[in-house]
């Protein structure tokens, strides 16, 4: 047999090279057009996201000496890679199939990160290879498994997946355990509290929060270094995926899996597309989230699957102290399912810097604890406003189906003794419009928890039908318009409004077998207007507590 000539290898080269890149070229095309759609006609004023374009060269990681047998550390390759790629002024890198075990990956700008299918990215359980660095925004944090800070121009893409080891960082609550996976983590090893409801997997861990109390409250801030959060490396944990002050993102097709914490985190970024993403961790998976949007600015997510220990598609803001501008807006969330989580979709808990123009449509919620989920708190409030959702879908939600809360892990309806002035860290949530909501199947239809000093207000909820144990429910509400929403609670009644004033039922909805529709309490509660609904089928159609005026009810 003849060798090939070298100018016969080369050309070969060259035309598998001319091949891959014009492939990369024609799917960024086609997912331009693709985000154009989804961006097109929304309830707000427009916005654009350009993809990203990346230059004609390709970085394979086994051409910088990595190995995919599962048992070779490959960190030096891929950032070998990564590097090489920059010091080209960008490109694609290359991870083929195979079963890649590695220490954490830094991005770099214009780089798509590509992990062809078959390729399992298996972060090392060896802690000591996650150094402790000084992020933008949150100080001294753990280097996430693949993270990148102040980029411009990257990409995650690819049908690739990305396994963060996260069972030897993350606790485990007793409470969230079946007794078999408790008693298996107690056999793994690892230390269990005092009180015996909380699993650790290292003794650090578990002393990782005295610690830090500790040491902040011992050591100057300013002259803290990376040494000083060494020992509380194993409770910190770090996030799976962290963007940082990041610009012109895309992560397109990859699965993120098993994560420390939560498992995509884009924090302070601008211009952001988040497709084709399945993620999966356990529902026992401690601060499991999903897909956290935190503090971005023209984001679009679409067509993701996603199961969490935690929430599954979450927003969260912090105040930007240079500006007065909300910290999060213009976010369209379309075309996705959730299953296991906290909520489907959730604003907060910290709602601080602020929420606008948010777009969420076309969802399935299928065995969520909470479906729409808006919760946040006196110490870390702000304006969330001009929320549109429509179109979603749900079925065995395991609480409510809709929920406001404002104290969140200070669970309860709000007490008006000691009443505190309202401030920028006030929650407030208000102009939210709700549309084609349906759910089959929940523990509660709508519950609405505000605060006395600043009601849930500014709602309006139509065309909608959820059937659930227990109906509509409500504590200082203000102002909720209810149009053709059909609630059918197994418990018979369907609506309480406690300290809720102005509202519009039209078109109500009285089921067969009611026994009480519309219940009234507290003194607060005053211009209650039925518009076109019967309440013939009620056994009682309206009952009033004894500090409500018979006149706080309207019937048109």
């Amino acid at each position: 047999m003849k060798f090939l000539s070298n100018h016969f290898v080369q050309n070969i080269i060259f035309i598998i090279f001319i091949g891959t890149s014009s492939s990369f070229l024609n799917a960024q095309e086609r997912l331009q057009g693709e985000v154009n759609s989804y961006l097109k006609n929304l309830p707000f004023h427009s916005f654009s996201i350009e993809v990203p374009h990346f230059a004609d060269k390709t970085f394979n990681i086994k051409d910088y000496g990595a190995i995919g047998d599962g048992h070779t550390l490959n960190t030096e390759a891929f950032n070998k890679t990564i590097e090489a790629c920059s010091k080209a002024g960008g490109g694609i890198v290359i991870v083929p199939q195979g079963l890649w075990l590695t220490g954490p990956i830094e991005l770099k700008s214009d780089i798509n990160f590509h992990t062809e299918i078959g390729a399992l990215i298996l972060f090392t359980s060896d802690h000591t290879q996650y150094p402790i660095i000084k992020s933008s925004k949150r100080g001294f944090i753990v280097a996430s498994p693949i993270y990148g800070i102040k980029l411009k121009n990257i990409a995650i893409t690819g049908e690739g997946i990305f396994d963060g080891s996260g069972e030897t960082w993350r606790p485990l609550k007793r409470a969230k355990a079946t007794e078999s996976l408790w008693k298996s983590f107690i056999n793994s090893g690892g230390v269990v509290s005092d009180d015996g409801q909380m699993w650790w997997p290292s003794k650090e861990a578990m002393d990782g929060e005295d610690y830090l109390k500790n040491l902040i409250s011992t050591k100057n801030k300013k002259e803290l270094t990376a040494e000083d959060f060494l020992k509380a490396r194993d409770f910190k944990r770090p996030i799976l995926i962290l963007l940082m002050d990041c610009k012109n993102v895309l992560i397109d097709g990859p699965t993120f899996e098993d994560s420390p914490a939560f498992a995509l985190y884009p924090n302070w970024c601008e211009n952001l597309i988040v497709r084709n993403v399945k993620i999966h961790n356990e529902y026992w998976a401690q601060n499991g989230d999903g897909i956290d949007i935190s503090s971005c600015k023209n984001v679009l997510v679409f067509k993701c699957r996603i199961n969490a220990g935690d929430d599954g598609i979450c927003m969260k803001s912090s105040k930007d102290r240079n500006s007065n501008e909300p910290s999060l807006q213009n976010v369209v969330i379309a075309d996705n399912v959730v299953y296991h989580a906290h909520g489907g979709f959730v604003t907060g808990s910290n709602t601080d810097g602020g929420m606008h123009n948010i777009y969420v449509n076309n969802c399935d919620f299928i065995g969520s604890d909470v479906g729409l989920r808006f919760k946040s708190a006196r110490d870390r409030g702000g304006l969330v406003d001009n929320i549109f959702i429509k179109n979603i879908y749900m079925k065995n939600i395991l609480n409510e189906a809709i929920l406001f809360d404002t104290h969140y892990e200070n669970r309860g309806f709000g007490s008006e003794s000691k009443v505190p002035d309202v401030n920028e860290r006030t929650p407030r949530f208000e102009n939210i419009f709700l549309e084609n909501i349906y759910c089959s199947g929940a523990k509660q239809a709508v519950l609405v928890d505000g605060l006395p000093e600043m009601p849930i207000q500014k709602i309006k909820i139509s065309n909608s039908y959820i059937s659930a144990d227990k109906g509509f429910v409500s504590m200082y509400a203000k102002d909720f318009d209810l149009e053709n929403v059909k609630i059918v609670p197994q418990n018979k009644d369907v609506y309480s409004l406690n300290q809720s004033s102005d509202f519009n039922i039209v078109n109500g909805f009285c089921p067969e077998g009611t026994t009480v529709f519309l219940k009234l309490d507290g003194n607060k509660t005053i211009n209650i207007n039925l518009v076109n609904t019967n309440l013939t089928c009620a056994k009682i159609p309206i009952k009033f507590g004894k500090n409500v005026n018979k006149n706080a009810v309207i019937q048109k």
